[in-house]
């Protein structure tokens, strides 16, 4: 008995550990945290989604990673579905204004979030709530709200004071997220809330207004923000550099595949349960020339698509790849796509075969060279491509192969 509780508070000390130090940057009260985590109080531990775009990717993931540590040592959970705020759009370094989301997209984003989000924490043990509950409020509410923050705290914003000095617009809209998102600390009396690196001034914002409101102030936690597969910018759809939670696996597995050798630790640390030692340890590795990073990277994607799609996905996507970059085969699927016209220009070709959105980006697939027909690269944009009797196979990229035939 004395030893399986022995072995009980040997892996709750190791969570607790995890929470505090594995992918996190800020921990605002550190001891006060530790302590609370140590002991037996349920935390009310809080995470605002904002429904800007429909899906959430694998940089959306690390924070939800994080949640899913607290919910395993016990604690409560609540996921902020943020159909109010998605309004007026986080400000947080935003170079420029947000462009206004409508109602009726913000409905449409949302159809799928909680699907997505299910794939990393347990929904059944999860609060759910959404911030158009309370935020509907009243005149007098919002003039009590606006009495935490002065307009001099707001305006030293760093993102806030370059926009004004380029002479830019900075409404007042945005001015009044971080108390929005504060505000929903006071509703649904947080104890805990977590974030990305970017979100920390607002954060802070949530213990000012709970202080405001009488409450005990929330304790904070921020996670990186992970960068995209250009290895530059921080994930996001909006530079279609991002892994979505909802890529097919062959998907998944190959885009991974695509980030730089750099990325493979910061990737094994925020986006797996790999060991912290073994990570170190392929990490020495891969410097020292032991390791080839391109094995890491194998190893990495078949991780990250085992999270979202199960071993036999996992294994089938890691073999397709192999196949298909490493063997030089082709994929065993091959989707068809029927055209009307038995003599195409190689730049309609792409648009008509759904390979490029559009004829300039079909030019740029092309003059880059990601354009093969029949396995001849096309480097000539004008060039003609005639439909054989058995189709043409297109390839764009490392990944998008389409059998084009003629639709008689």
């Amino acid at each position: 008995m004395k030893s399986s509780k022995k072995r009980a508070q040997s892996k709750k000390e190791l969570l607790i550990k995890q929470v505090l130090s594995r992918g996190t940057v800020d921990v605002i009260e550190r001891t006060h945290l530790e302590h609370a985590l140590s002991g037996n109080k349920k935390l009310r531990v809080k995470l605002g989604i904002d429904p800007t775009s429909p899906d959430l990717h694998i940089g959306t993931a690390v924070v939800l990673r994080k949640l899913k540590q607290f919910q395993d040592l016990g604690h409560k959970v609540v996921l902020i579905i943020g159909d109010f705020t998605a309004q007026i759009g986080d400000p947080s370094d935003q170079k420029t204004e947000r462009r206004a989301i409508s109602k009726k997209e913000i409905v449409s984003n949302m159809k799928n979030y909680l699907s997505q989000a299910g794939k990393v924490i347990d929904l059944g043990k999860t609060e759910v709530r959404y911030n158009s509950e309370w935020l509907n409020v009243g005149a007098e509410e919002l003039l009590a709200l606006t009495k935490v923050a002065t307009i001099n705290q707001v305006s030293e914003r760093a993102d806030f004071r370059a926009r004004i000095k380029r002479g830019e617009r900075v409404s007042l809209m945005e001015a009044f997220y971080s108390l929005l998102q504060g505000y929903d600390s006071v509703k649904i009396k947080a104890d805990v809330e977590i974030g990305g690196t970017d979100q920390l001034l607002n954060l802070l914002m949530g213990r000012q207004v709970q202080q405001n409101f009488g409450m005990k102030k929330q304790d904070i936690l921020t996670v990186p923000l992970l960068e995209g597969t250009d290895g530059v910018r921080k994930m996001s759809k909006s530079y279609n550099n991002y892994i979505g939670i909802n890529a097919a696996p062959k998907d998944m597995f190959g885009k991974v595949m695509s980030i730089k050798d750099a990325l493979i630790p910061v990737y094994f640390t925020l986006c797996t349960d790999v060991p912290e030692k073994e990570i170190l340890k392929m990490e020495r590795d891969m410097k020292s020339g032991r390791l080839n990073p391109r094995d890491a990277k194998i190893r990495l994607a078949r991780e990250i698509v085992l999270l979202y799609h199960g071993e036999r996905k996992a294994a089938s996507a890691e073999n397709e790849f192999v196949n298909v970059f490493t063997k030089k085969k082709l994929p065993k699927k091959i989707s068809i796509k029927l055209v009307d016209k038995r003599k195409l220009g190689i730049v309609g070709l792409l648009v008509a075969s759904g390979t490029a959105k559009s004829n300039s980006e079909a030019r740029r697939l092309i003059e880059q060279g990601g354009v093969r027909v029949d396995d001849m690269r096309i480097i000539d944009p004008k060039k003609d491509i005639k439909i054989l009797p058995q189709g043409v196979l297109l390839q764009v990229g490392r990944r998008k192969f389409v059998k084009v035939k003629y639709k008689k």
